[in-house]
């Protein structure tokens, strides 16, 4: 169900999941959703969002490890394999919910702020690693999540992945211009 919840976050944002939508892509029977979620569809779009921030998260962190560009390219691969997997309809259900501006969404807010800022800090942890001072990785990683985001919403738009290979392009070479090493 947290699985499903994420797919239909990424398809439609916060407000296109719904308990029967849920149910109706996992397949599981209607009693097991407020047994494994008493809160209900809040309940389970705040999980969805948690589970797919973090995940997403483990992913970045898992290659600043190789340094900033490895990161990008990891992060852009993900990107593709979601774009390409959906048929261009799905995006990042981070920003789904950062977009979506329903009022009964402001308790996802903070969330997508914790997510935003880890992702941020961890590219950038990474672009220190290879050297940068705090300041300017902090920057740049700014900057990259920012055009990836972007990037994302033209690759849908477009129904194309090009749009997320020149921005990963253009970050790359970015980041090897300011690197101090």
């Amino acid at each position: 169900m947290l699985l499903s919840a994420v797919d239909l976050m990424r398809e439609r944002g916060a407000a296109g999941v719904t308990i029967d939508a849920v149910l109706a892509r996992s397949g599981a029977p209607r009693g097991s959703v407020y047994h494994h979620f008493p809160g209900g569809r809040a309940e389970l779009v705040a999980d969805a969002l948690d589970f797919a921030g973090e995940s997403i998260t483990a992913l970045v962190e898992g290659a600043s490890g190789d340094g900033a560009v490895a990161a990008l390219h990891r992060f852009s691969a993900f990107w593709v394999a979601v774009l390409r997997g959906s048929d261009f309809a799905a995006g990042c259900p981070v920003v789904s919910v950062a977009v979506g501006g329903s009022s009964d969404e402001e308790h996802l807010r903070p969330v997508v702020a914790h997510t935003m800022r880890r992702w941020r800090e961890v590219l950038a942890a990474g672009m220190v690693a290879d050297g940068f001072e705090p300041p300017a990785a902090e920057s740049l990683a700014t900057m990259a999540i920012a055009s990836i985001e972007g990037a994302i919403i033209l690759c849908r738009v477009e129904r194309s992945v090009e749009p997320l290979d020149q921005v990963v392009g253009h970050l790359e070479a970015l980041v090897a211009a300011a690197s101090p090493v």
